[in-house]
């Protein structure tokens, strides 16, 4: 279909839903319902992530490797967790422990930085 036919049909589809006296409400009843939507999902993503979150703090502190470097990330920018420095440094330490040469290039940045904003 070329780019004319679909503005054709799209005009008339426009045309026959202005020709609805109750166009509005049905506009407003759309939008009611897609903010509702919207919400909920926010919600339950927000939910998710902090179910997540207590999930890796516990196989964190169990040992984890992954767990550790994943909330030292987290930690480090901020993400859904809050923004803390010396968090990130302490579980970059741990994974440090491990040999991990990443963790060691981050926990040094925040040695040398001593304790400015990582």
């Amino acid at each position: 279909m070329e780019n004319s036919e679909w503005y054709e049909k799209l005009l008339h589809i426009f045309r026959e839903i202005g020709k609805h006296e109750d166009f509005e409400i049905y506009l407003f009843i759309g939008l009611l319902l897609f903010t509702l939507w919207f919400i909920r999902s926010t919600v339950k993503y927000y939910y998710g992530q902090k179910r997540k979150l207590r999930h890796m703090h516990r196989f964190a502190r169990e040992g984890d490797v992954d767990a550790q470097r994943h909330l030292a990330a987290r930690y480090r920018k901020g993400d859904i967790l809050p923004k803390s420095c010396e968090r990130a440094a302490y579980w970059y330490h741990k994974v440090a422990l491990t040999g991990d040469e990443e963790a060691k290039g981050y926990l040094q940045k925040f040695l040398e930085s001593h304790r400015k904003k990582c």
